[in-house]
């Protein structure tokens, strides 16, 4: 998005415009692959205590402080352990797991600016024993509990791949229209 003023008739670039979304791992390098398993989503593959910023600005929706994932029961809801969602304000929710850490100020309702520290990268839920890696997914909101939806519904490369470059590229359409195709809690996919 290019931002410009009128000035004498002109229009004139403003050049450092805030961007309006950020890639989700800052401070340490990172990977991540254009497949997922189960459903669209993608794991960012980097270092225990990266940075996991807002990927825009938007309000805190849920936040799981307590890893209660145990491979006995399995359970899809646990799979993520510390994790925190937000509702962008494009309207779309952008959700992150497998945390080490969560910054005290993330409670629902929080208000976040695009880049601010909501965590760290760990290997909570069924991301223990694998690399550490964000799993980050893009959705709609929904009401609590509707993890199946949570944990991605529209895959984030596209998007990745241009917020890791600078550039801003909203979901927003993508996300709508994919809601209005499979409803607003399509049925369970996976786990």
């Amino acid at each position: 998005m290019t931002l410009a003023l009128l000035l004498g008739g002109v229009l004139v670039p403003i050049a450092h415009a805030s961007p309006v979304y950020s890639f989700p791992v800052q401070g340490c390098k990172y990977t991540y692959a254009r497949y997922h398993h189960d459903y669209p989503a993608t794991d960012i593959l980097t270092h225990v205590g990266c940075l996991f910023v807002a990927p825009t600005s938007g309000l805190v929706d849920e936040v799981n402080r307590v890893d209660r994932f145990t491979w006995k029961t399995d359970l899809g809801a646990d799979r993520g352990g510390l994790s925190i969602s937000i509702i962008g304000d494009d309207g779309v929710r952008y959700y992150g797991s497998h945390l080490s850490y969560i910054s005290s100020k993330m409670v629902p309702g929080h208000r976040v600016k695009v880049g601010e520290v909501m965590g760290r990268i760990g290997v909570s839920g069924d991301a223990r024993g694998t690399a550490p890696h964000l799993h980050f997914g893009i959705s709609w909101p929904t009401r609590a509990g509707i993890w199946w939806v949570r944990r991605g519904e529209l895959y984030p490369w596209k998007y990745l791949d241009h917020w890791k470059v600078g550039k801003d590229l909203s979901p927003a359409q993508s996300v709508a229209a994919l809601e209005k195709k499979v409803g607003t809690v399509p049925k369970r996919v996976g786990y």
